[in-house]
């Protein structure tokens, strides 16, 4: 594939050459420009040329696709795009439904599933005239029957031709014509030419049985065909029931019934299936299928999740839930893990006319559970919420679906896929993404990962720097030929010329002086007891899936939030947690995403822009005119332009076509109006300020305290080349990352703070890694803690303090592996990321 002049955001108007059917890494620094030439050049043009195939009617209903600002692409092939977004909030979206295994599901259990009654449990028994015919002639051979059509029956549901016994006078006559000749009320038998003489003496109530006389016979093989025809009749006239009496048995009776149903003798408890089968019976997202009490919820997350007392969590109708396959429900089915599933299906015994039904579904779910277990997920259950799983384990999922589809000739795009995965399982994911380009496939990879450059057949680095100071090709080839050349900083952390350093010595345990959690037994927690240092640098890692975001994040965070800032958490199941009056104050720094809008900047999120429209509203100029910090806000009527609203740029709305933006003729993209960019500070004008480089900012910003601080912050993360006017949806994964850690790191703690970060390497380079880890370790040596879940070996190798939790993931996890420092992790055997940290302590 050749790109031409590709020059979206920070791009340079580059050239680039990716090869076909190979996994293509696309690496740099973070804001380097990585994602702006795979997804918004690459992916975007492949998107927008399959919708420019279709016709502008058909566009008009599609979601618009901007074009890449490319010259040209050539051979480029349908593009299919896994990023990090987390996915929805959705609170019916599961593990199942997202992977489509549900779909295959609902298929199969409405084809070859059992249907049951919910109330007694039995199963549910339909039969065609024929083979109630032979079930007849197998029970009750030479016996004499007489076949009935019920046309009431008392205390039953059944729709019958009667809804009540006192109508039964105005169809005597079309009885008669019909040909019948006796019928029964109350089991006596009377002939309808009698019918005169007996009615007055009849007394019809609802506790009246009527039933229609059909046939009465001798049952032989030879009778064979007349009983299957009169069984017909009965099922015809008695609405899909057929009542036999016995006459050799004392008038013994049997029900037996055309829709699939279990009748009992005693009718009141009698259950019958209203329609055949089909999958929308087994969606919680359809008004047929879901429980009408929590709406196909399971609870109510309004009151702290408690269970649907109907449905019992299960999500569905109790008649759907009473269809069965091999004993269990399609909701029970989801609560297995992915290999207590494939058991499951495995151990199915179907009879041949079952196995051809299901074969295409059941290889659909096999090939999707497969692959869950090869790229790690195999501790999560079907019926897990989407939206408690993390951003990595969300992106496999959606893989997953993929993967599934078994597509050849397709170029995936990928945005950090080895995210939250712990070094073991980033084989595996590697594994299978090499089985999809050995397929016909090219894999294009945006990645820092080193282990996973190293096994890229091409390599992209881009560079030298981040943002405007970036968005050029540094180098270009196999890992080994640019590790070779040591020119661009990749080259140098590839070749082992550069690394993140290993501290002197770690800082020592005081046992007086910890937060100890006893008894936690969230999730797949077995009932631990663990001891947090305070003052140290401590990191949690293990598999995915052994429980430390529910250690962590479920109990620690969620008692301590409570207990320090008031705020109304449910924690998880734990004993108790002591040593809380050690710290003052918990900040958390987790996964979600800041809100990437284009009017909110690097300075609003940070807080920053407050004190300098403070500032600017305070200069002799402002207060001569009036002028009120509002005034210095692009989004408030006063101050801002009223050509383009605040934005700088007009939006030209061109149809099916993207849109265009152009720069406001007015304020030529300053947007404010003239009046607010008259007032200066130091000769820079509000505008100027929005336009300025972080580091440049520090510099004009010398002497006003508070807003060095801030802005100190964010060039010590690594963002100094950024503007502070920057819009927020131009912003990388890695750029917000570090803008989210700066706007908490920057805040003023009160007292000695715990800070709590989940995966906070995310989208960053491992230069970039580097910078973080100093932050976080002066941030211990000001007498603060620092409690750090991570899989990245480059940050576990610099914690004073290691937690690791495991062997595995999911049920096989919850329990402590190993407690204490990382190079004596890697002395102990049983331990997945001792093995791995062994090549990081090998000088």
């Amino acid at each position: 594939m050749i790109i031409k002049g590709a020059s979206k955001n920070n791009l340079r108007n580059i050239d680039v050459i990716i090869p076909n059917n190979k996994m293509t890494v696309i690496t740099g620094v973070s804001g380097s420009g990585k994602t702006s030439l795979a997804f918004d050049t690459i992916f975007a043009e492949g998107q927008a040329r399959y919708l420019e195939s279709l016709s502008t009617y058909a566009r008009r209903f599609l979601g618009r696709m901007d074009k890449a600002p490319v010259d040209s692409i050539d051979g480029l092939a349908p593009a299919i795009a896994i990023n990090q977004k987390a996915t929805g909030r959705n609170p019916r979206s599961t593990v199942a439904t997202t992977t489509e295994i549900y779909d295959y599901l609902r298929l199969l259990f409405a084809r070859i599933g059992k249907a049951h009654c919910p109330e007694t449990g039995k199963a549910l028994i339909g039969y065609s005239p024929t083979r109630a015919a032979t079930y007849c002639t197998e029970h009750f051979a030479g016996q004499r029957l007489e076949l009935l059509a019920p046309l009431f029956l008392p205390g039953t549901q059944k729709i019958l031709l009667l809804d009540h016994p006192k109508h039964l006078p105005n169809v005597i006559e079309s009885l008669k014509q019909d040909g019948f000749v006796r019928i029964y009320v109350n089991g006596k038998a009377i002939r309808l030419e009698e019918w005169e003489e007996y009615s007055p003496k009849l007394t019809l109530s609802k506790n009246t049985s009527v039933d229609l006389g059909i046939d009465r016979l001798i049952v032989n093989l030879e009778e064979k065909k007349r009983l299957a025809e009169a069984i017909e009749n009965a099922f015809q006239r008695g609405h899909g029931l057929l009542k036999i009496c016995l006459a050799d048995n004392a008038g013994e009776v049997k029900f037996l019934s055309e829709t699939p149903a279990n009748v009992e003798s005693d009718l009141s408890l009698a259950f019958f299936q209203q329609e055949e089968l089909t999958p929308r019976m087994f969606s919680f997202n359809s008004h047929i299928g879901a429980c009408p009490t929590c709406d196909g919820l399971g609870g109510f997350s309004n009151l702290n999740n408690t269970l649907c007392q109907d449905c019992c969590g299960e999500r569905l109708k109790a008649e759907y839930r009473a269809v069965k396959i091999n004993g269990r429900n399609i909701s029970q089915f989801c609560q297995f893990t992915i290999p207590e599933a494939k058991s499951e299906i495995e151990s199915w015994s179907l009879i041949e006319n079952e196995r051809i039904v299901a074969e295409q579904a059941l290889e659909e779910i096999l090939t999707r559970l497969n692959f869950l277990a090869d790229v790690g997920l195999e501790y999560l259950t079907l019926d897990q919420k989407a939206s408690t799983l993390s951003g990595g384990e969300a992106q496999r999922i959606r893989l997953a679906s993929q993967i599934g589809s078994g597509l050849v000739g397709v170029m995936y795009i990928l945005d950090e896929p080895t995210i939250g995965l712990h070094p073991r399982d980033t084989d595996r994911l590697l594994h299978t993404l090499k089985q999809l380009r050995n397929r016909g496939n090219s894999v294009i990879l945006v990645e820092h990962d080193l282990d996973t450059i190293r096994q890229a057949d091409h390599l992209i680095d881009i560079g030298p720097g981040a943002g405007h100071y970036g968005g050029n090709i540094s180098a270009c080839g196999s890992p080994d030929e640019i590790s070779e050349k040591n020119q661009t900083l990749t080259a140098k952390y590839l070749s082992g010329e550069k690394k993140i350093p290993i501290p002197e010595k770690c800082r020592p345990m005081n046992q007086g002086y910890l937060i100890s959690v006893s008894g936690a037994s969230a999730n797949n927690l077995k009932n631990l007891d663990v001891n947090f240092p305070l003052g140290t640098f401590t990191v949690i890692t293990g598999v995915s899936g052994s429980g430390k975001s529910s250690l962590v994040v479920d109990i620690l965070q969620r008692v301590l939030e409570k207990e320090l800032n008031g705020k109304m958490t449910k924690p998880g199941m734990h004993k108790k947690v002591s040593g809380i009056e050690h710290i003052e104050s918990v900040m958390v720094i987790n996964q979600e995403a800041i809100g990437r809008t284009p009017r909110s900047n690097p300075a609003t999120y940070c807080k920053v822009l407050e004190p300098i429209r403070n500032l600017f509203a305070s200069m002799p100029e402002a207060k001569q005119r009036g002028f009120a910090k509002r005034r210095f806000s692009f989004n408030a009527k006063e101050g801002r332009c009223p050509s383009c609203d605040g934005q700088g740029f007009n939006l030209i709305e061109m149809h099916f076509l993207s849109d265009v933006w152009v720069k406001c003729d007015q304020c030529r993209g300053k947007r404010y109006n003239r009046e607010t960019l008259a007032i200066t500070y130091k000769g820079h004008t509000i505008a100027d300020v929005l336009d300025m480089e972080i580091s440049k900012a520090v510099e004009v910003f010398e002497a006003q305290p508070r807003i060095k601080r801030i802005l100190k912050t964010l060039e010590e993360v690594g963002l100094g080349y950024m503007k502070l006017g920057q819009a927020g949806n131009t912003l990388s994964g890695g750029e917000a990352q570090r803008l989210k850690l700066s706007a908490e790191l920057a805040r003023r703690s009160r007292g000695t703070t715990l800070y709590i970060l989940d995966e906070p390497t995310t989208g960053l380079h491992i230069d970039d890694v580097g910078r973080l880890l100093k932050v976080l370790h002066r941030l211990v040596d000001e007498g603060h803690s620092v409690l750090v879940i991570e899989h990245n070996l480059e940050v576990i190798k610099t914690a004073d303090w290691l937690i690791d939790l495991g062997p595995e993931g999911g049920e096989r996890g919850g329990e402590i592996v190993y407690e204490g420092t990382p190079f004596n992790c890697t002395k102990f055997n049983g331990s997945f990321t001792g093995k791995f940290l062994k090549s990081s302590f090998l000088t």
